[in-house]
């Protein structure tokens, strides 16, 4: 039986959108070549492509967002450095890595996930399995993370997910790491913080929890990020922990999360329902995995930085100075 007319009508649009995006890719490609490696002005660049400079000027950030361009500076000033021996000698952090603080606060997650970026692609090998959290900063610094061909790798979340749909979620951060390397997935499949505590334990009871759970205890780097204790942070302002549980937490004493856990300010579990309602690997289990990468900066992130460090689970922590020397002071 001959195909109806609308289907050979599909196929030939389905070609024209992929060549469309292909052209289009290829067009930011040459951009930024021209830009970053022929040293082109942007005035050049535009007469060559036959572009105007404002169209030149939006493929080069969008090129840059994309990931198709990596800025790399491959110096430090020197009071980075030191500060970076400083966290070594008083923390214990093997391999520290403090980059400037740019100006603009605003600013600051965007340049340690840069630097965040290079340090997980610079562990990632074959058969490597990484376990991922979740938050702004993990997932900005996929776009500095330089892909390679990579065998038998995966990669395991390493708490539960959103029950509703958000820019930030743990699912999406897993999968999108595990798509740049070809590796397989696999998930916490319940919610981070379940309604009650006896659902939390009847779901930790079911094997395809116990099945997840073991493979992130068993993964060998970890790339985790911790939450302040304040309204403005990423886990309450998407509501996935209210403003009474704000307060409850201050109250507790609690300084912050890993994972979902909330710590005090030496690292330990603080008495909350939320503690005994979370789906996540726990901080202590953080001590067994080889290497804990942990970037996150921010004024607002000392006391939960200091914690954590405190814990002795962090192997290799990316922050930005003016963070690092707050997080220094009360031991000088």
């Amino acid at each position: 039986m001959e195909k109806p007319p609308r289907k050979k009508r599909d196929g030939r649009q389905i070609l024209a959108n992929s060549v469309s995006v292909d052209r289009e890719e290829g067009l930011l490609v040459r951009a930024a070549w021209l830009a970053y490696v022929g040293d082109l002005t942007q005035a050049q660049i535009a007469k060559s492509l036959g572009l105007t400079r404002l169209r030149v000027n939006r493929m080069l950030a969008l090129a840059r967002e994309r990931g198709i361009v990596q800025i790399r500076i491959n110096s430090k000033v020197a009071s980075c450095i030191d500060l970076e021996h400083r966290l070594r000698v008083v923390y214990g952090v093997s391999d520290p890595i403090v980059v400037p603080t740019p100006p603009d606060p605003a600013l600051i997650p965007q340049v340690i996930a840069a630097a965040a970026g290079e340090a997980l692609s610079a562990r990632i090998r074959d058969g490597i399995s990484v376990g991922v959290g979740w938050g702004r900063t993990l997932q900005l610094s996929l776009r500095s993370v330089t892909v390679r061909p990579v065998k038998g790798m995966s990669i395991v979340s390493l708490l539960g997910g959103l029950t509703r749909g958000s820019a930030i979620n743990i699912y999406d951060m897993a999968s999108r790491l595990a798509a740049l390397f070809d590796a397989e997935c696999f998930y916490i499949a319940a919610p981070v913080f379940t309604d009650t505590e006896a659902t939390r334990d009847l779901l930790m009871r079911q094997s395809i929890l116990e099945d997840a759970f073991t493979h992130a205890r068993a993964v060998e780097a970890a790339f985790v990020s911790v939450g302040a204790v304040h309204k403005d942070a990423t886990i309450f302002r998407i509501g996935l922990v209210g403003e009474d549980d704000l307060t409850s937490l201050q109250q507790a004493g609690a300084v912050g999360d890993i994972c979902g856990h909330w710590i005090d300010a030496d690292g330990q579990l603080v008495d909350h329902p939320l503690n005994r309602r979370v789906i996540g690997l726990a901080p202590q289990n953080l001590r067994d995995i080889d290497t804990v990468i942990l970037p996150s900066g921010g004024l607002e992130k000392v006391p939960v930085l200091r914690a954590v460090l405190r814990l002795g689970v962090v192997d290799v922590l990316i922050t930005d100075e003016k963070t690092a020397e707050s997080i220094l002071l009360e031991k000088s």
